[in-house]
């Protein structure tokens, strides 16, 4: 999934505000469907995916995750198995004593498992790694487990700022589910339901997730996804109120960009004509070593300018991420559905994307520096189509989505005036290239005027 979030990222950079407050709970979806499987329940008071998880809730998460839940009550209840620890309950027991008997999880000492101890996310993607096979201190090390699991296609820490949470929880887990076991030969799910773990008319919703979602990946993986060359059609609609007043600005945008990224080395030309209200702008944009060049031209007025946007290359070359010796499968959990079918010759892939976007935006703008500070801005759903020819070419993306801005306006003499907006988008990108077909010709940035480092208010308005 990272040529989808790396084309995705810079989209939404070129043409909207990334300033982004996330929801407390973004992965509810996904708490749901492990639910319906058995694999994740909640307490009295819900799900709870607010507060972190604990290792007694990581442990019984895990044996699930073996395929060994019911074999483990069986055993404990016959004293087959059993653990030292006396801050273990008797609901968790059994699990706690599968694994210590089974060399996989330990406890902080000779008779205490920690059992209300904060899970980090470095110890539950441990357990994530042990479950698909893979044994620490082989095949990775402790304090490499997070990088080692982002090869494996699992884990995209982007997506997962701040404080770990029993919603992060979920969402990495359903991760763990789609990605290959040790040996490639068959993902997480695949195994339990042929083991008999989980029953195969429950997985079904997610099994044909899974199954949609890397028949999309196996699809275009022979496509050099580094570079691209795309002509852009942009319908959005804005309504901006303040001081009382809303004003509705339907706005129409046409361009291209081509765009090369090389590890944290990006490359971009961007043209636009944006018209509204009768008004037309031109804009041409251009980032070469670290610095955008913006040319403006209005009402036959036309400004040259250009700024430093190295916090924003920083960010993008985060989203590049490791080497991939497995599929990719991180970024599943944001999608709440995905489909396929059948279009002539080429293969029509949507998906739609909930709430989980807001972590991955809130971790991306965290790297992009004090910018975009002041500003709240939230997405809705967005529904996004791949058109994807038979040789596993790209050749169009069309993007619909919904989103909303809050920003205080400075005013002469200290004050602020707060503007609320309402954006509706409706894009469409056609590829007209990838990989080393995509060209860049710089123009002559001699006579561009350094201002302060580049703000979201610089970037185009469609």
């Amino acid at each position: 999934m990272k040529r989808f979030l790396t084309l995705l990222f810079t989209t939404l950079l070129l043409t909207a505000a990334l300033c982004i407050a996330a929801s407390a709970s973004d992965y509810d979806t996904v708490a749901q469907d492990l639910s319906a499987i058995g694999m994740f329940r909640g307490t009295a008071n819900g799900f709870e995916l607010d507060r972190a998880p604990t290792r007694s809730e990581a442990a019984i998460m895990l044996v699930r995750l073996y395929g060994a839940e019911e074999q483990a009550k069986t055993a404990y209840a016959a004293g087959e198995i059993k653990h030292p620890f006396t801050d273990v309950s008797a609901f968790t027991s059994p699990y706690v004593a599968w694994l210590y008997s089974n060399g996989i999880t330990n406890g902080f000492t000779e008779n205490t498992f920690g059992s209300q101890r904060t899970c980090t996310v470095q110890n539950y993607v441990t357990f994530l790694l042990r479950a698909l096979g893979y044994k620490d201190g082989t095949d990775f090390q402790y304090a490499d487990a997070l990088t080692f699991a982002q090869e494996k296609g699992f884990y995209e820490p982007v997506m997962f700022p701040g404080a770990f949470l029993r919603d992060d929880l979920a969402a990495v887990t359903y991760q763990a589910l789609a990605a290959d076991m040790a040996g490639g030969k068959t993902c997480l799910l695949d195994s339990l339901v042929k083991s008999g773990a989980i029953d195969q008319n429950a997985a079904k919703p997610i099994t044909d997730k899974i199954k949609t979602y890397r028949a999309m990946l196996t699809a275009t993986k022979g496509m050099d996804e580094n570079a691209m060359d795309v002509d852009m059609d942009v319908k959005m609609d804005m309504t901006m109120t303040a001081g009382g007043e809303t004003t509705t600005m339907p706005t129409f945008m046409k361009g291209n960009m081509k765009l090369i990224v090389d590890g944290g080395n990006v490359k971009l030309a961007y043209t636009t004509a944006t018209e509204a209200q009768g008004e037309t702008v031109k804009m041409d944009m251009w980032m070469k070593d670290g610095w955008m060049y913006t040319s403006t031209t209005m009402s036959g007025e036309e400004k040259k300018v250009k700024s430093s946007v190295e916090d924003q290359m920083a960010a993008v070359k985060s989203l590049s991420g490791v080497n991939m010796s497995a599929m990719d499968v991180s970024g599943l959990a944001m999608l709440e559905s995905v489909t396929s079918k059948k279009v002539g010759s080429n293969t029509e892939y949507t998906i739609v994307i909930g709430q989980g976007m807001d972590s991955m935006l809130e971790s991306v703008v965290g790297m992009m520096g004090t910018e975009t500070s002041g500003m709240d801005m939230h997405f809705g759903k967005i529904t996004a189509t791949y058109t994807v020819d038979s040789k596993g070419i790209l050749k169009k993306i069309a993007m619909v989505f919904d989103a909303t801005m809050k920003m205080e306006i400075p005013m002469e003499g200290g004050a602020a005036i707060s503007m609320d907006v309402a954006y509706a988008y409706d894009m469409t990108m056609t590829v007209n290239a990838t990989g080393k077909r995509v060209k860049i010709t710089f123009p002559d940035f001699s006579g561009y005027q350094e201002t302060p480092a580049a703000s979201v208010g610089s970037a185009p308005a469609a």
